[in-house]
């Protein structure tokens, strides 16, 4: 595996390098300072797997730079690092195509789960995103999702599309989600089709996102 950390601050270079070792110790990882750096290294690395990209670089807009690598390398997964948690900031940064936002704040527990989710096909996206800057969880168990059933219910949703939702806000891959229901891939593909058209939303980005904001009630497990 070849992964490249953007970022003009050594120490935060060296941090996320400690923990990238700790989760695949087998990793290549390189470094870059700035913007410039960051697309001469994928250049020549046109094969990474993982780009960490800091949005505050000295010589250009982390955006823009985002963007290029996503035009450019869609191969590689992009994880967005920031001093940021504004919400707007993290929705275009995934609206831009990145797999994943981690705050730099975040402490290193909470980023090797984050980093391991990535590594998994999934995408993280913190809570504040989730629950307007409140302190409740992203989805850990049926019992403590934020999500109201009967809202989704109302949606046009059967209780095994809920299911399917479920697991796409925990980060799970559709391979991921086929196997924890025991359904065929395809089924599960056309399952999200239908999620993405009942919450009027274009990708499963803005289908978590706007899944995680809609009330505060208990997940029920039965059908209504």
């Amino acid at each position: 595996m070849k992964i490249l950390v953007v970022d003009d601050h050594v120490l935060v270079r060296d941090a996320l390098r400690s923990v990238l070792t700790q989760l695949k110790r087998d990793a290549a990882i390189f470094e870059a300072a700035n913007g410039c750096q960051c697309m001469l290294l994928v250049e020549q690395h046109p094969d990474l797997d993982l780009i960490l990209l800091d949005l505050a670089l000295p010589d250009r807009d982390g955006f823009s730079v985002l963007t290029e690598l996503r035009e450019r390398y869609a191969t590689a997964a992009v994880v967005v690092l920031s001093a940021s948690q504004e919400q707007e900031t993290v929705k275009l940064a995934l609206d831009l195509g990145a797999v994943g936002f981690i705050p730099k704040t975040t402490e290193r527990d909470v980023m090797l789960s984050a980093l391991q989710l990535v590594f998994s096909g999934g995408i993280y996206i913190p809570k504040e995103i989730l629950d307007g800057g409140k302190s409740s969880q992203l989805l850990a168990s049926r019992d403590q999702s934020p999500i109201r059933r009967e809202l989704l219910i109302r949606s046009g949703l059967t209780p095994q599309q809920i299911e399917v939702l479920h697991l796409m806000m925990q980060g799970k891959s559709n391979t991921a989600i086929a196997h924890t229901l025991h359904m065929a891939e395809p089924t599960v593909k056309n399952h999200i089709t239908v999620i993405l058209k009942a919450l009027k939303v274009a990708n499963r980005t803005e289908a978590v996102i706007k899944a995680g904001q809609m009330g505060r009630g208990p997940f029920a497990t039965e059908e209504r």
